[in-house]
């Protein structure tokens, strides 16, 4: 992927060009149509996603959790815990994510330990505001 396409990304706000080049070394650029599952809670997670572009829902055991857009990211709370998919997620418009899978997340948080810090601490931040998720 293009490491200029993460400039705009808030989670990756303030990297340097060589920092946003090893993120982008790590990861991959999909577009997906309305309606694609991204995220199914309870499997087993093997990819972490920041939206570039569209929108998606968010539902935990069928109900509405959130909407999450552009800049958004999402299935990192499973690659971290070591645990299965806490929600499941669907695109509602199309979309253009940045797709880091398992293997290529573990390297990028030793590589760029301040990029893996801000992820933990939306993590924590979630999990603050959502306590019973």
């Amino acid at each position: 992927m293009d490491a200029k396409q993460l400039e705009a990304v808030p989670l990756f706000a303030g990297l340097s060009k060589k920092e946003r080049e090893r993120v982008a070394h790590h990861a991959d650029v999909v577009d997906l149509p309305s309606g694609y599952h991204l995220c199914d809670q309870g499997a087993f997670a093997h990819e972490f996603f920041v939206l570039l572009a569209g929108d998606v829902e968010v539902t935990q055991d069928g109900r509405h959790l959130t909407d999450l857009g552009a800049g958004d990211f999402f299935g990192e709370v499973a690659l971290i815990e070591g645990d299965r998919r806490t929600a499941s997620v669907t695109a509602t418009t199309p979309i253009t994510a940045v797709v880091m899978h398992q293997r290529d997340f573990d390297a990028m948080q030793r590589e760029l330990p301040h990029v893996a810090e801000k992820i933990h601490a939306a993590v924590h931040e979630r999990s603050a505001r959502h306590p019973d998720d």
